[in-house]
Order: structure tokens, then sequence, then C-alpha cells
């Protein structure tokens, strides 16, 4: 099947370096019977914990859909602010559909790219390139932008201009002045959040989009939800496998994150992932003819870019734009970036080094808007910085504060010299976060559905592979699948065993035996 060389990044590679990273995946569903599902029920279902009165007229509703460009078609899904008081203001989720293009469809796959902020708008217009034709002849390819993300009801928080500014900023200080100018930079951002979006702000956790998706899937005509998850996509669709059991269908939650993990725990376990990933990156760079690497050890690679790194902090580089140079925390989100998808990032990270290493910063910060859909006119085409951090923080209630950051980019930097500081700084605007959290870290069980099959990769760099064991032992459910290889998730990643068990498990609801192993290839 096709690589995701068009994945979009929004979702998991365009996770920023400047604050906690949640990979991002997508997931098909969890089927509780082996034939696939092709009605829809005569009546809403609701229940779980979305089960209160006045629900009955967001379920009873039906998509308008309209064409919009290349056989797709768009509609908007009325779901409300606040469940708990269902008469009150609504709000509206965008979705997407690519009709399957077969006469023996099985139903609605819903996808989700990750992030948390990514768009499965933007996801589902790529479906072409992700799913095979086998894929696309039977399901419907359903993508949607959560609330407070993309085309749906949006978080607001800074402008393009404070954007630029905000992630230029030093995110691994090293003295009193730096340390205030990341708090004064932390607390602007944290202000302009909640003038610009304060009722959502409650709103936009992970329980409340899985709310979403089940109003969703019964106005698609869905009996059952099949879904495929991609990194924070697997949390998403794992919330909902909890709160739904009984609707729950085929479900692939690839990239898998750990629910029982807090914040600081996700930040620790992605500057690990990372730092490996980067070594990784270091002995596959020595062994092309194009490295501008020395060739002497990994270690010495590794050492090169922590010199670059170290002289970006006294001394940007010029980009060709004299307002933006090449500043650390720029050159640092750069190469994180693109350590996500090889061979196509690998590729692209030794040339923006090589140039970067001349002098030259522009072909790096290019990369680095590519993945943040900055356009050249300065433009963010979406949300993807600050849905992440707003529903980051309605799902966990941990948070650091400025000497505690300092004592932990410390000690992860002992582990994780690269990475480990910069993702220990990155909780910081937690604990300047207004409103409490509605979730908060637990095992996620989903008693009563069928097999959810859950894929990690054993050098996955945003969603480490422990993730995926924990997660599927977890789940009542859960059976894993494991693709040994690098980069962020594993389907459509190169291997074709991979790639076989789950079109067969959406096919036909036949997971892989428990256990199953696929390399690359």
């Amino acid at each position: 099947m096709p690589t995701r060389k068009t994945r979009l990044i929004a979702g998991s590679a365009a996770l920023l370096s400047a604050v906690v990273l949640a990979g991002c995946s997508s997931s098909p569903d969890p089927g509780s019977t082996a034939s696939p599902t092709t009605t829809s029920s005569a009546s809403p279902s609701t229940s779980g914990s979305t089960g209160a009165a006045g629900l009955e007229g967001f379920y009873a509703q039906k998509l308008a859909w309209k064409k919009c460009g290349g056989s797709f078609e768009c509609a908007d899904l009325d779901v409300p602010l606040d469940y708990s008081d269902p008469s009150g203001q609504t709000i509206k989720v965008a979705v997407i559909k690519l009709p399957a293009s077969g006469d023996d469809r099985i139903g609605s796959l819903v996808i989700n790219p990750g992030g948390p902020g990514g768009s499965g708008i933007e996801y589902a217009r790529a479906a072409r390139f992700i799913f095979d034709d086998s894929i696309r002849a039977r399901y419907d390819i359903v993508g949607f932008d959560p609330r407070g993300v993309g085309e749906s009801e949006k978080i607001t928080c800074l402008d393009d201009k404070q954007t630029d500014a905000f992630l230029a900023v030093d995110g691994t200080p090293d003295d009193d002045a730096e340390v205030t100018a990341l708090e004064d930079s932390t607390k602007q951002f944290v202000e302009a959040c909640q003038k610009n979006s304060a009722a959502l702000l409650a709103h936009v956790g992970t329980r409340d989009a899985a709310r979403d998706i089940d109003v969703l899937r019964q106005a698609l005509g869905d009996e059952k939800l099949n879904w495929l998850g991609a990194s924070y996509g697997t949390f998403l669709g794992a919330t909902y496998a909890d709160l739904f059991p009984q609707n729950v269908g085929r479900m692939v939650l690839d990239g898998a994150m750990d629910p029982t993990l807090t914040n600081e725990e996700l930040a620790h376990g992605q500057a690990k992932g990372f730092e490996l990933a980067l070594n990784r990156f270091v002995e596959d760079c020595q062994k092309q003819s194009d490295c501008p690497l020395p060739r002497d050890s990994v270690q010495a690679g590794v050492a090169r870019i922590q010199q670059f790194f170290a002289g970006l902090d006294t001394k940007p580089i010029g980009t060709g734009d004299p307002a933006r140079p090449l500043t650390q925390a720029l050159g640092i989100q750069s190469v994180l970036s693109y350590l996500y998808f090889p061979p196509t990032d690998w590729e692209q990270l030794r040339f923006g080094l090589e140039m970067a290493f001349e002098g030259d910063g522009s072909v790096l910060l290019s990369m680095l808007d590519a993945r943040m859909e900055r356009s050249d006119d300065g433009k963010y085409k979406n949300n993807p910085f600050s849905s992440f951090l707003t529903i980051s923080a309605a799902d966990r209630g941990d948070s650091a504060t400025p000497e505690q950051s300092a004592k932990l980019a410390q000690e992860w930097g002992k582990e994780a010299p690269v990475f480990g500081p910069v993702l220990a700084w990155g909780n910081l605007v937690f604990d300047y976060w207004p409103v409490e959290p509605t979730d908060e870290p637990h095992a996620i069980k989903a008693p009563g559905t069928g097999p959810i099959l859950v894929v990690g990769t054993t050098y996955d760099p945003a969603t480490p592979y422990p993730w995926a064991q924990s997660l599927a032992k977890q789940l009542e459910g859960g059976v894993l699948l494991t693709r040994v290889g690098d980069g962020h998730t594993g389907y459509g990643m190169g291997s074709s065993c991979t790639d076989r068990a789950i079109n067969t498990y959406l096919l036909d609801g036949t997971p892989p035996a428990e256990g199953t192993v696929c390399k690359a290839g």
C-alpha cells in the first residue's frame, strides 16, 4: 500500500518540542463480531457516560452532505458544548467523507491522525494515499476535526506573529533572565487562550470529543463505530471504547498512548524515545553518501548536533528572513519533527543539517514551517499548537513550576541530553492553566468489546513501544501487533506484514494472533 509520504503532521510530527508531545496515529475499530456491520441502529444510543436526558435531538440529526471536491462530501455535525447541559450552547464539528467505491460496503471507517490537534479533515483528504483499494472499496472513509480543532469550533490563542515569537523563545533557559522570558511568554499564551476561547477551554477534553464521536456514529447511520486512530487518536479511540463499549466495531489503535500516564510521564517517555530515534538517525546517516555528520561513531555524530544546538543558543543563524533567524528552540523543534517518518524525513533532515552547518538556517526553518502548516505569508493554516496544549491541559491536571521544571531538565538531561531538557520545560504551560481538567490518568479496560487491535513500533519516538504493550494489556479485548522498525506508527510505514494484518482485520474482523511480530519489508 502507499507509504505515508503525505501524512499530515499536525497530529503527530508537528507536535512541538517546546511542549509535551503526544504522538499521533490512526486506528480502525475493534469488532465485537467477526461479520461486518452495515445497518444503523433504530434508536440513538445514549448509554455510557453521556446518558443524560436531552441528547435525543442530537442523536436524531441527519447530516446534510455537500460536494466538496475530489468526490468528497462535507457536512457539519451539531453537538452540545457542555454535555451536562445539552439544552445550552451548541457547537459544530466539521465532517468529511469519501464514499466507498464498491458495492459491498461494510460501513464507515472514522479516522483520526492524532495530536491532539490534528485535522481529521486533512487526514481524510489523503485517504487515497493512506488506504489501498480494498479498504476504500468497502468503507466510507470519514474524517472530522475534533472540537477545538481546525474547521470545527476551534481554540484560538495567539495570532500568527505572536505564535512565531512564542515558538522562537528559548525552551531550555540557562539563567534567570531566560527563565523569566519563558515564563512571560507562557503566561501570554495562557492569557490569550482564556481571552479568545474562554467558553471552549473547559469543554475540549478527550471525553467530550469521544461523546461527539458517538453522535457522529449515529448520524452516519452506523450501529457500530469502525475506527482507525493514530497516536493521540489511540487515546481518543480507547476513551470512546470505554464510554461506549457496546457501540465498538473494528478498532485499530496505531502508535498507542498509555492512558495511565501523567503529562510529566508522557514527556519523559518521549524524551527517551526521541533520543533513541536521534541515535538511530545518526547511525543511518553515517551510512549515506550525503551525511553531514562525522563518521567516527554514533556518539560523535550526536555530539556534532549538540554542538550545533549549543551554538544556536548563543548565536542564531540566518534564514533569509531577518525577523526569523534560526534560534535554538526552532532548530531543536525542526530536528525533532523530522525523526517521525523515515526514510523521507531522514533524507530531508540530512540536507537541512548540512545547510545549517554551513550557516544557512533557511532549510530547517522551512521544514519546520511545513510541519506547522505555516505558509510563506506567515499565516498558520490550522491551530495544532493551541489545540494541542488546551486539549492536553483538559485531559491531565499535573503541572510543573519553573523550579520543578529546572530540576527535571537536569535529571532528564542525563539520560536524554539532546531532548530531555526541552521536554522537561514543556510542561510549564500547565502551571498557569486557568481551567480544571476533565479527566485524569487511569487504566482503560473497555469491557465487553470485541478484539481491539493495538499496534506498536519498537523504535517509535513519539509513542514508545512500551505504551502499546501497556494499552493492549489494559483493554479487555486488546490484541497487540508489533512492528519492528523505526518511525512513528505502523500502518503504511513499509511493513507489508503490518499493513496486511490491519487490512485483514478491517475487512473481515479477524485480528492477527496475539504476539504477532512484523518486520520491515
